[in-house]
């Protein structure tokens, strides 16, 4: 049915799966259009009362494949390719930002509830994608961060704020560090953190219980809070995102990254970029001692 995910329907529920296991799951245009288009099916289906979003293998997602990917077409009408958008002009880059952004609101607009279950890394677009989610249930030894605020542009999903508050949201944005799914509950980027092992079981069981409940309930219920949201300011600071976004693929920084990654390729660069960070890692509890390396070390010892 789909390339890049894939879709089922069961007890009242849809589970989608992000489908790029090889790739970590890195997001491509072409899988977030296929996600909006399963998302807005599971929307449309009276049987379904809920959507589970989760990722194949070894984790939710990497986040967003600077790579590329296969693209999408915008419409059925042919354009001529000189005469399409590219990245050309700080106006093309945020108009790009903003149709993946589309896509990807689909997890806020829908009526019905959405559950994200995380297990491995969510990373980068991985968060974007969460964030958006109604609950979010994380695995304990799960890794949340969003390492390309270190040098390749702005924060694109303003949802962070919201959910983790303005002093964290600056300390992991301004630093890239990452945190553990038992941390990423105790901020309130997930609801809460269970043992890897119990994680499919305890959303299963979450989704069991909104298969219970009216549809139409469930949607009235997940529309009020995120009009209460949108009434914060949720809905602009979207939209505004991808304008600072497209601001800071102009900065020195990014513009040498992605020089850099032509040089020696994109795992090579990312080496070199996070290198300097040691493990990458946040302590959200306790003190930040660190090796000479900048790996954390046992907060109890000596720095």
């Amino acid at each position: 049915m789909f390339d890049h995910i894939l879709y089922e329907t069961e007890k009242g529920r849809a589970r989608i799966t992000l489908n790029r296991p090889d790739k970590l799951n890195a997001l491509t245009l072409a899988m977030q259009a296929e996600l909006s288009e399963a998302l807005w099916q599971a929307d449309n289906d009276r049987r379904v009362h809920a959507v589970i979003l989760k990722g194949a293998g070894r984790g939710f997602s990497a986040g967003y494949d600077l790579s590329g990917g296969p693209g999408v077409a915008v419409s059925r009408i042919d354009t001529p390719p000189e005469q399409q958008r590219g990245y050309r002009r700080i106006d093309d880059d945020i108009w790009q930002l903003e149709r993946g952004q589309r896509y990807r609101m689909a997890l806020f607009d829908m009526h019905k509830p959405v559950i994200a279950q995380i297990h491995g890394p969510c990373m980068a677009g991985g968060t974007d994608l969460a964030l958006l989610c109604d609950m979010v249930v994380i695995a304990e030894d799960a890794t949340v961060g969003f390492p390309a605020g270190r040098n390749l542009g702005v924060l694109p999903n303003p949802m962070w704020l919201y959910h983790v508050g303005p002093q964290w949201t600056k300390r992991l944005m301004l630093t890239g560090d990452s945190v553990t799914g038992t941390e990423a509950a105790q901020l309130g980027f997930a609801m809460k953190a269970v043992p890897t092992a119990l994680l499919e079981a305890e959303v299963e069981g979450l989704a069991d219980r909104l298969a219970l409940v009216d549809p139409d309930i469930l949607a009235g219920n997940k529309r009020a809070v995120n009009l209460g949201l949108e009434l914060m300011g949720a809905r602009t600071l979207q939209r505004l995102a991808a304008e600072t976004d497209g601001r800071g693929h102009q900065a020195d920084s990014a513009r040498a990254f992605m020089k850099r990654i032509g040089e020696i390729g994109l795992k090579a660069a990312l080496r070199e970029r996070d290198a300097p960070f040691g493990d990458g890692r946040a302590r959200v509890a306790g003190p930040e001692t660190r090796t000479a390396e900048g790996h954390l070390t046992d907060p109890d010892e000596a720095p």
